[in-house]
């Protein structure tokens, strides 16, 4: 049972980012089990009859490819996919809790049928409805967009600015609440997840290939 994330948490990852190391990592990777994971993987379990299956990303960097080899994550992810890059997301990081949903990568396939729908009079006209009502609830809107029009489009099209999104998400963060060591937890997130599916559903349909 869920029963919320342990300031400890909040501090694993206070002093991760001070010293990323896997010394570090191997002398506290109980308190990473026990504050971090172990609560993730219960509030998954907990919204999964609602949401459906839930997955804790792994804690360890992909550094094949980067500059920078630090190996851990200086986050904990939890996410419910419902579509290829698409879903709900919570995460707990040293500043608190990160709630959010929507699309979060894009193939070209993707990005095509999105900018079709949006493009759409009718399906356009209800994702420009549903990010309006977002933003009036005190979401933040992002994601990855272009500076210019996308290829194809006319910079005067009444939902250009929609249009220049690759992935598009709502969010809240909660920056050391009171309750985060509570139930309340679940409550904050599932909520927040219920004001998202809209928008997740219509980006999974949208962007279904």
């Amino acid at each position: 049972m869920f029963t919320g994330f342990p300031v400890a948490a909040l501090d694993f990852y206070e002093d991760l980012e001070a010293d990323n190391s896997r010394a570090f990592w191997a002398a506290h990777k109980a308190v990473y089990d026990d504050c971090v994971r172990g609560p993730m993987l219960a509030l998954l379990s907990e919204l999964e009859g609602e949401f459906g299956e839930g997955k804790a990303f792994r804690p360890y960097r992909d550094v094949r490819f980067s500059k920078d080899k630090l190996p851990y994550k200086t986050h904990q992810g939890g996410y419910v996919a419902t579509g290829p890059g698409i879903g709900f997301y919570a995460e707990i990081n040293a500043a608190g809790l990160r709630i959010a949903g929507g699309s979060y990568a894009a193939t070209s396939a993707q990005l095509a049928g999105l900018r079709s729908a949006i493009d759409d009079e009718r399906r356009g006209s209800e994702l420009d409805k549903i990010v309006r009502r977002m933003t009036r609830a005190g979401y933040e809107i992002d994601g990855e967009q272009l500076k210019t029009r996308p290829r194809g489009f006319s910079v005067d099209h009444p939902r250009i600015d929609l249009l220049r999104y690759k992935t598009l998400h709502a969010g809240r963060t909660e920056v050391s609440p009171p309750w985060l060591d509570t139930a309340r937890t679940l409550d904050e997130v599932r909520g927040s997840w219920r004001e998202f599916r809209p928008l997740v559903e219509w980006l999974t349909a949208a962007m279904a290939t």
